[in-house]
């Protein structure tokens, strides 16, 4: 097991030392509050990658939209140049 670099051994030195340091009774309240703020910023980051991920379909679909008129214009030019009008 092997949690943001810290194995077994680690993580319990950190609980024991958090549970002498602020008791048995404010501990659930500090575990409750860290699992909400990490619920809040793992939101927070699936919220961010869809509206990155629907603004680059948008993109990419604006893009799509505007490649025929570029192929007519190269086209048009090349008839230019071979007409020479």
């Amino acid at each position: 097991m092997n949690i943001f670099g810290l194995g077994l051994p680690e993580i319990v030195v950190i609980l024991v030392v958090a549970l002498l340091v602020f008791g048995p009774k404010k501990l659930p309240e500090i575990g409750r509050s860290m699992g909400k703020a990490l619920r809040g910023f793992q939101d927070a980051s699936r919220d961010f990658e869809a509206e990155f991920k629907r603004e680059a379909t948008q993109l990419e679909e604006a893009v799509a939209k505007t490649k025929p008129d570029a192929e007519k214009v190269a086209i048009a030019t090349q008839k230019e140049d071979i007409t020479g009008n």
